[in-house]
């Protein structure tokens, strides 16, 4: 019997239980521990995600913006979790610290400078992004950690960075260097405080076009932007043509479009009645319609066809379209950037002989206040906006016989959302962008943040020849300090960033 139990194998799986056993319950605990860590943190990431992208929503820029991302953060969110030793827990203020910043370092394993961080009391309007953290949270294992001299308790946290952003579509791929940017020595305003100044907005701006290759971008240039789809040259002179171009564009990056476009001057003309070059077969098409008033100062060409090969005519004849700022003709307007040329007006433009030319039998529009003064005299898109609101002054004939309407196209009837003599841009900070970046051309590689997107007045067509310069007046620009004429154009685009 002894021989028999000493060779029996029988219960000896028992024997391998009982050793095996503990380590396979502590593996089991270290599993649901590392189930409750992984859960925990996700919650609190979660939290401070949504937190973040709460607080960045409201960041548009105002003076309160800081104020109502602090209530976002109190009021608009219900965040739990339920494995800390905190048991069920909702997330409250006081779980949270909160920093607001301006900027973000280009890569996201350096940490945020001291520099970068806004102080609300003074800076609400520069704050950009919402840095959320999540205080640390305690949470006890099931696995008594300690026997093997390690902790039972652990802290977790989390933390998120969101940004406000503004995205345009329908927009004309067009970038224009900030006219009103700082240059050394030189003082000018804010483009938001000339936005909301009649006698700034009415100053005049030629903008000058970007030479191409490595040619160097200054305040006020312009040039390109590629289109989201990469396509040529053609596709983007029709997107500057058509009515609604198939471009959406984000204030944190544009990418600028090499080389220059001779034929963006037909582009633009479409948009006064003038179809030429590859746009001549457009004139009966909707998709290409001009403004509704294109009052230019030109005279009807000779023949059958003759609308629609109107010809520059003077002042003496009879035909005058909006003047340019007197500085223009006396070249003393100021110069921008280190540019040899006087670029921006003074805003003192001939309102006087515009009008008696073009509206000899009316006066000023009924309850209007303009004057030819300074304190009194509107801008040149007041005038054209008050004319093509009125029918008997658009179609009322100048000294010569131009009126106000369209005589070339015949697509049909006009209407005029969005504005066709409104150009759609960019607004980059071509000086700071070069300290940043080197040379801003159109080869530049990196995508480029935008100041802000605005609106400008065509005030003349492009003439024919070698300048293909566009004269504008600043209308508005997507900002909350702005007019709110972009709000069609502009999404709100609020994203985390880390």
């Amino acid at each position: 019997m002894f021989k028999r139990f000493a060779r029996s194998q029988d219960g000896s799986a028992l024997i391998f239980v009982t050793v095996t056993l503990p380590a396979l319950i502590g593996f089991a605990l270290l599993a649901v521990d590392a189930s409750r860590v992984y859960n925990l943190h996700y919650d609190l990431q979660k939290g401070a995600d949504a937190f973040a992208l709460a607080a960045a929503a409201e960041l548009d820029g105002t003076g309160d913006a800081c104020i109502r991302a602090d209530r976002a953060i109190d009021n608009l969110l219900s965040n739990t979790h339920n494995l800390s030793d905190l048991g069920l827990h909702t997330l409250a203020r006081g779980d949270v610290a909160v920093r607001y910043l301006n900027n973000l370092p280009a890569n996201d394993d350096t940490p945020i400078p001291a520099g970068f961080v806004v102080d609300c009391a003074t800076e609400a309007t520069d704050a950009r992004f919402a840095e959320v953290r999540i205080n640390p949270t305690q949470i006890t294992s099931i696995f008594p950690a300690s026997f093997l001299g390690g902790a039972n308790t652990q802290n977790y946290s989390a933390s998120a960075v969101a940004g406000y952003g503004s995205v345009v579509c329908d927009f004309t791929p067009i970038y224009i260097c900030n006219p009103y940017e700082t240059t050394p020595g030189v003082s000018e305003p804010s483009l938001e405080t000339v936005v909301n100044t009649r006698s700034l907005r009415r100053r005049l701006i030629q903008l000058r076009k970007q030479g191409g290759g490595e040619a160097q971008n200054f305040p006020g240039n312009y040039g390109f932007l590629q289109p989201p789809d990469g396509r040529g040259a053609d596709a983007l002179r029709e997107s500057i043509a058509r009515v609604h171009p198939n471009a959406c564009f984000s204030a944190r990056g544009v990418e600028l479009h090499t080389g220059y476009i001779a034929s963006v001057r037909q582009a633009i003309n479409v948009r006064f009645d003038i179809y030429e070059g590859s746009f001549n077969s457009a004139k009966n098409n909707p998709t290409y319609r001009p403004a509704k008033t294109v009052r230019k100062g030109y005279k009807d060409g000779n023949g059958a066809n003759g609308a629609c090969n109107p010809e520059p005519e003077t002042v003496e004849n009879g035909f005058m379209g909006l003047p340019r700022d007197g500085c223009f003709y006396s070249g003393s307007c100021t110069t921008l950037g280190g540019d040899a040329g006087g670029r921006l007006g003074d805003g003192d433009w001939d309102l006087t002989t515009y009008w008696t030319t073009n509206h000899p039998s009316s006066s000023f529009p009924a309850g209007s206040t303009w004057a030819d003064t300074a304190a009194s005299r509107p801008t040149r898109y007041e005038v054209y906006l008050a004319e093509k609101a009125d029918l008997s002054l658009n179609s009322e004939a100048s000294v010569g016989g131009e009126v106000g309407g369209p005589q070339c196209y015949g697509g049909g009837t006009l209407n005029d959302t969005p504005d066709r003599r409104l150009i759609y841009g960019a607004v980059l900070n071509c000086k700071e962008l070069e300290t940043l970046y080197g040379p801003i051309n159109g080869s530049s590689a990196p995508p480029l943040p935008v100041e802000t997107f605005a609106s400008f007045f065509l005030t003349e067509p492009l003439p024919t020849g070698p300048d293909d310069d566009i004269f504008v007046e600043l209308v508005d620009i997507n900002s909350a300090q702005g007019q709110g004429s972009l709000l069609n154009f502009a999404r709100d685009d609020v994203q985390l960033f880390r």
